[in-house]
């Protein structure tokens, strides 16, 4: 009987470190051939994000670990293999890089820009200080958080639209000017698509 539950012991914890090392093993797959590239402001990065999806670089906007940090709350995750090339493109365009660090080699995890939560009947988008909430049927039912200038703007021209009926030129990132804007517009990315699926 002893010897039995010794038995389910063993086999519970070597599960255990088994599910552990393939959620690893899954990080770093994810990661495997991809590098951050460090700005020293947020303009410079949301300018390169710009410039880079329009000549169809495979980028996403994330928060650098605090060990890379340059001063900067934003990076852009790429695929490695096109170091030079964006590097490059961005030069011509004035935009210098700080570092570029291959996330393979560091074993370093960006942190993901939005985060999600579910409130009752609600979802909320947070990115940065910026928050947006979604009622169950898409409805924006509140906006907060951000201390710039143009947020009571965006709330006012957001707020109790189905965020699938608001058109390009009246999303954050068109409306705004700020960092708050910037911000808020990722969030609201990751909820008008988290709503068609």
């Amino acid at each position: 009987m002893i010897l039995k539950k010794l038995k389910n012991i063993v086999s519970k914890s070597e599960s255990k470190d088994n599910k552990d090392d393939n959620s690893e093993n899954k990080k770093s797959e994810k990661l495997s051939g991809k590098g951050l590239l460090i700005f020293k402001n947020v303009k410079d990065t949301i300018n390169s994000e710009k410039i880079l999806k329009k000549k169809n670089y495979e980028i996403k906007v994330v928060a650098p670990p605090a060990e890379v940090r340059e001063g900067c709350d934003l990076a852009l995750q790429y695929e490695i293999i096109e170091n030079i090339e964006i590097i490059r493109e961005l030069k011509n365009n004035g935009i210098e890089v700080v570092k570029s660090i291959s996330l393979e080699e560091t074993m370093l995890q960006p942190i993901e820009l939005v985060k999600i939560k579910k409130i009752g009947d609600h979802t909320m988008y947070r990115s940065g200080n910026m928050k947006i909430t979604l009622d169950k049927n898409g409805i924006i039912s509140n906006i907060s958080g951000g201390g710039c200038p143009d947020v009571p703007y965006l709330t006012i021209n957001l707020m109790n639209k189905h965020i699938s009926n608001i058109p390009e030129n009246e999303y954050p990132k068109e409306l705004g000017y700020s960092l708050c804007a910037y911000t808020l517009h990722k969030a609201f990315e990751k909820a008008k698509n988290h709503k068609k699926n």
